[in-house]
């Protein structure tokens, strides 16, 4: 597997005094193998002496140098949190020194975790990592359809792009449609998309329910990148307040995708109502719900094309506080929701798709548990401990063990 390392993703050589040491212990308490799950550690936490652009993480036990990410989290203009993806046994404890060091590489390539604003098709925003892709619609895609002009989108849905390798696609994806070379509309060994969207709310996109009608937003009206990476991509995107019933609903949606997942985060503010529906497209209404609702998350699994496609929400922290297979005759209107409360104006999510022909979900019972052990992470999260220890301490502990 081919990991590429964006300017802001930095991997670096050993450099840093040896007196003492910052350590990182990491600790799985749950029975099960765990990978691709995200620590984040606050960069005041750790004391270094060198400057935060220059750190990166060494297992103690093997040597071997993680891959890590230093992000702007807050969007202050300073890093603010070290990311990185220990793999963890089953009910096991690891530890790791944090190193400063001379950057040893960068490259402009494309991250793994990557996403941009798309002004030659219109105006998309689109995300992707190894596993996975998505895209959503701004202003001048709702413009062209007010204004009756062809080639327009009006949704505030979210597009599922099915790929089927593990490198970036969206910028060749874009090319191919743009210069009319290909479309990605058809499979050429990647993946493509042909998931429909509408006025659906697509693969997590919200709704607010008044009397027996969803109401919805239009299209993003701002965006902005805050990072990509190796290990996460994030921005930010904001929408024109919007009318549910008489209520004026608010919305401004960061979302982030890791590497590994199948699902992105949406952290979304809202103000206005105090529940909010996030939901599913049930597209020719002839697939199969799942629902875990002591888990919260909730499932479709349907036929698609020559394949098959399961689309997820797991909604973390109890919140999820009902749901419903939503069934109605208007073109795109029938969702899978799930109801969410919403606690000092803020609401998170996880919302993705797993596709058969990729190679990852070979049938719902997988998809199922997938989403399954993805909610028992975030009710079990990963233990992190940061130690300060000189290293005749550390040598004698570790003898000791």
């Amino acid at each position: 597997m081919k990991i590429t390392f964006p300017l802001l993703s930095l991997f670096f050589i050993l450099s840093c005094g040896k007196n003492a040491e910052t350590i990182i212990t990491v600790k799985n308490s749950l029975s099960t193998y765990r990978q691709f799950e995200t620590v984040t550690i606050n960069l005041e936490e750790l004391k270094l002496s060198g400057g935060n652009e220059s750190i990166f993480i060494e297992d103690i036990e093997t040597g071997q140098q993680l891959i890590s990410q230093i992000v702007d989290e807050n969007d202050d203009g300073k890093f603010d949190v070290l990311l990185f993806q220990p793999e963890m046994p089953a009910n096991s404890e690891r530890k790791f020194y944090i190193r400063t060091g001379k950057i040893s590489q960068e490259s402009d390539s494309i991250a793994a975790c990557y996403s941009r604003f798309v002004p030659e098709r219109t105006d998309d925003y689109a995300w992707e990592n190894n596993r996975v892709a998505f895209r959503t619609y701004g202003p001048r895609a709702q413009e062209m359809i007010e204004s009756n002009i062809n080639g327009g989108t009006l949704s505030s849905g979210i597009d599922a792009w099915l790929k089927r390798v593990e490198y970036p696609i969206i910028n060749k994806w874009y090319k191919k449609e743009t210069s009319s070379t290909g479309s990605y509309h058809e499979d050429t060994g990647e993946g493509l998309d042909n998931f429909h969207v509408g006025m659906s709310r697509g693969v997590g996109g919200i709704a607010k329910k008044a009397d027996s009608t969803y109401y919805i937003s239009k299209n993003f009206t701002t965006w902005k990148t805050l990072f990509n990476g190796p290990i996460r991509t994030s921005f930010i995107l904001e929408y024109a307040s919007w009318d549910a019933s008489g209520k004026k609903i608010s919305e401004k949606k960061k979302i982030s995708l890791d590497y590994g997942s199948n699902l992105s985060k949406f952290e979304i503010t809202i103000k206005g109502t105090d529940t909010i529906s996030a939901g599913l497209t049930l597209h020719e209404q002839d697939g199969e719900i799942a629902i875990n609702k002591d888990y919260g998350w909730v499932s479709y699994w349907e036929p698609h094309g020559d394949s098959q496609l399961g689309t997820g929400i797991v909604v973390p922290n109890n919140a999820m506080v009902g749901y419903e297979h939503y069934v109605t005759n208007i073109q795109d209107a029938s969702n899978l929701f799930a109801h969410i409360s919403i606690e000092d104006s803020m609401i998170t999510y996880y919302a993705g798709f797993g596709w058969k022909k990729s190679g990852q979900f070979q049938n719902k019972t997988k998809w199922n548990e997938y989403l399954q052990h993805f909610s028992e992470g975030l009710k079990n999260p990963l233990l992190v401990r940061v130690q300060y220890r000189s290293l005749k301490t550390l040598n004698e502990s570790i003898k000791k063990n």
